[in-house]
């Protein structure tokens, strides 16, 4: 048997709340978060996440320093000779920096793995 339709109210109800209070930093969603980090596989992404950095940073610093030391001019007459020779010899320091914080982002993702 059917049941007979009730007759629907006209009136709104809402409640009061904010934004912010329900996405606040004691939302156990966020608790949850800080705690994945502190955890064997939170801290393996992180890792991971900065390998793929500065691997990348250094292939692309090592990408632009070597086109920068091949556009130096050997002329010595040449108005820019010392602007071109600093900037690819600090391209390449930067490129070194990078190697080897690649370096050591692997050694750390790679030890947390054997674990």
């Amino acid at each position: 048997m059917e049941d007979p339709q009730r007759a629907r109210s006209h009136t709104v109800t809402t409640t009061a709340s904010s934004f912010a209070e329900n996405f606040s930093t004691s939302s156990s969603s966020f608790a949850y978060d800080r705690e994945f980090l502190r955890t064997l596989p939170g801290l393996l992404i992180v890792a991971e996440i900065g390998l793929c950095f500065n691997s990348s940073a250094f292939v692309l610093y090592l990408s632009a320093a070597v086109v920068d030391a091949s556009s130096v001019s050997p002329e010595r007459d040449s108005h820019n000779f010392n602007s071109w020779a600093a900037s690819s010899f600090f391209a390449f320091l930067v490129t070194i920096c990078y190697a080897g914080n690649t370096y050591f982002s692997f050694i750390a993702w790679r030890s947390r793995t054997i674990q």
